[in-house]
């Protein structure tokens, strides 16, 4: 592939897949954004669960139905807030079978209480909605519903909301920092269609009238954007990995090509559980299901359309032939079931949590798969199409994501610092120790430096600074002074440290610079010394 073609590849997809999410607007937010991503008084509550109930009708376009949602006040609440958009219909919200009063303000809904909820009681109330939900122009980048038709001409329905926001389509809590522990969802849908969602499937039941109701219910806790529906003639087959239920769900005529290239399903596991423990979501099982959409991480539910090819779409994402050894979404989308969907970013503005540790996971799977050498060199390939001209964690509170940078930059950057590590036996260690200790639980990125940075006696705590909270990276510079050869780096960060291999007449040697010029201890012109720019994502001068 010519470097030109990948980097407009690459550009296309870090703009795409950061496109449904970012909102940084140079710091202009409006009431709207600090609605959605601020945690107010109205949103002092903790989900239990969300009961969905909802008819589906395609040739309309049109969705219909309720969302039971439980809750333990964390304060003493008159008023809740429940997000939903203000193209969709509130028909009515019940407490206790009484109808309540309420008030829209853009995407958000007040609603008044007749029964005061007081600090850590639970309460309840049934919302029904009614509404054409907004239909995506291009999903996943931009959140929607897909309301498309397979070969056959028969209803083929997606949804893909990530950033854009759950309350897109249903109404809920719609901040990362709150999971329902469990989600039912009793979809009905046109007789001779099913609809597939998260966790294990309850059953069907025919409702008489044109329509039939599939249940499905997780147990864990689950993002809101996860929650999902898929709704298609689809044909089902199955198999095992040691406990673990493996589902899939493809049209009729693509049965043969995902039976063989779902193969790659069990050597994934393989890799993952070794790399980062056990399945999280052991008890929801694991599928993947066609959808007409390229694919999304919807949690024990992934969303495949990568049309049964190798790469993405046919293409390698580092141009160095590595990417087209393995499927891209069924090994990123699956990796976040690790990561984003199991350790949770609490705010949108560390996304990078979910994005760069999915994005490390396909190195991991291709050092599983094919040794440490290509998995380097194939994040090497990734850089190409970084720009690195703005920070990747975005502003707190506002609904704000960084940098699309995050997805690779992030995985170059966890290579760099196991680089740092300098110790393979310590990373795996700690890699897996921060997958296990996390589990369905949502932090910071404070939580993931400091586990890091336990780790190891190196201070990496100026590194995270520059490489998340500024744009450039490190620069690492080299000039001849009174006979010496020197070295410094070049950073936004003050007394910035970070150790660094290079290569002198074929040697590796680790030095130390700071910010300040040092002498190297070898006689040797800085042209002729060589970074190992493999293991460290850095610019030299």
């Amino acid at each position: 592939m010519k470097p030109s073609l990948l980097t407009f590849i690459l550009l296309t997809l870090t703009l795409n897949l950061s496109a449904q999410v970012l909102s940084n607007k140079d710091g202009k937010y409006t009431e709207a954004d600090s609605l959605r991503g601020s945690l107010r008084p109205e949103r002092a509550f903790d989900v239990q669960k969300y009961h969905l109930k909802l008819k589906v009708e395609p040739e309309k376009q049109f969705i219909s139905g309720s969302n039971t949602i439980s809750f333990i006040a964390e304060e003493n609440l008159s008023t809740i807030q429940i997000d939903l958009f203000e193209n969709m219909n509130v028909d009515s919200i019940l407490q206790n079978n009484k109808a309540l009063d309420f008030k829209r303000k853009h995407n958000a809904v007040f609603i008044e209480l007749d029964d005061l909820v007081e600090t850590d009681e639970q309460g309840e109330i049934q919302f029904y909605y009614s509404g054409k939900p907004i239909v995506a122009k291009n999903a996943p980048w931009d959140g929607g519903f897909v309301w498309d038709k397979d070969e056959n001409g028969n209803p083929w329905i997606g949804v893909a909301v990530q950033g854009t926001g759950a309350s897109l389509w249903y109404p809920n809590k719609d901040h990362q920092s709150d999971e329902p522990e469990e989600v039912q969802l009793d979809i009905a849908v046109p007789n001779g269609l099913m609809n597939v969602s998260n966790g294990q499937f309850l059953g069907e039941k025919d409702l008489d009238n044109g329509f039939t109701e599939w249940s499905w219910k997780t147990v864990n806790p689950i993002n809101n954007y996860n929650v999902m529906i898929n709704i298609a003639n689809y044909e089902h087959f199955s198999e095992s990995y040691g406990d673990l239920d493996l589902d899939y769900y493809v049209l009729p005529y693509n049965l043969e090509k995902a039976k063989k290239q779902f193969k790659e399903v069990k050597p994934m596991m393989d890799c993952f559980y070794e790399k980062f423990g056990e399945y999280p979501f052991v008890e929801d099982g694991f599928k993947l299901i066609e959808t007409p959409y390229l694919g999304m991480e919807h949690q024990s539910a992934v969303a495949y359309g990568n049309e049964y090819k190798m790469g993405y779409k046919g293409n390698d994402l580092s141009g160095t032939g590595i990417g087209l050894k393995w499927d891209f979404i069924i090994i990123h989308e699956s990796g976040h079931e690790w990561y984003g969907n199991s350790i949770t970013a609490r705010d949108i503005a560390d996304m990078w949590i979910h994005e760069g540790f999915t994005s490390y996971s396909e190195a991991v799977y291709i050092e599983c798969r094919w040794g440490k050498k290509e998995a380097q060199e194939y994040l090497k390939g990734t850089r190409s199409g970084l720009g690195n001209t703005s920070k990747i964690i975005g502003d707190y509170g506002v609904n704000s994501e960084g940098s699309g940078d995050m997805y690779f930059k992030g995985a170059n950057l966890l290579n760099t610092i196991r680089s740092i590590y300098d110790n393979d036996e310590l990373w795996w260690k700690t890699l897996k120790d921060y997958t296990e200790t996390y589990k369905h639980q949502i932090i910071d990125t404070r939580t993931t430096e400091n586990f890091f940075n336990e780790a190891t006696e190196v201070d990496l705590q100026p590194i995270f600074d520059q490489y998340l909270r500024h744009a450039a990276l490190p620069n690492l510079q080299f000039r001849k002074e009174n006979g010496k050869t020197q070295v410094k780096w070049v950073t936004d960060v003050e007394d910035f440290k970070m150790p660094v291999d290079i290569f002198i007449d074929g040697k590796e040697i680790r030095i130390n610079p700071t910010n300040q010029w040092q002498n190297l201890n070898y006689k040797i012109a800085p042209e002729e010394i060589k970074v190992n720019d493999l293991e460290f994502y850095i610019e030299v001068n």
